[in-house]
């Protein structure tokens, strides 16, 4: 079976815990490695943010039980890598 070794997420939360919360808490899970969250828009009681996590072993429902327990909605899985290695996206003449 396939690992997956990147994920980006479109994420709704309440303002708390903060963005630096909520990375600090996926960050602790073990099959995480590192993860980076943008703020990109902020409403007056919730806030959307990109999370991008990588790993070497991702457990996607360990990730979205996490968010839930933060007060979390996982809107959208925006980029999945999945497989050996990280693939970047290449840029074509279409965009």
């Amino acid at each position: 079976m396939a690992t997956t070794r990147r994920l980006v997420l479109d994420v709704l939360k309440p303002h708390k815990p903060s963005l630096l919360e909520v990375t600090k808490k996926l960050s602790e899970l073990d099959s995480v490695k590192s993860v980076n969250g943008i703020l990109y828009e902020l409403d007056e009681k919730v806030a959307n943010i990109k999370i991008t996590i990588v790993g070497n072993k991702l457990d996607f429902d360990e990730i979205k039980e996490m968010i839930q327990r933060l007060g979390g909605t996982i809107h959208s899985i925006d980029e999945a890598v999945c497989g050996e290695h990280i693939i970047d996206e290449v840029k074509t003449p279409q965009g």
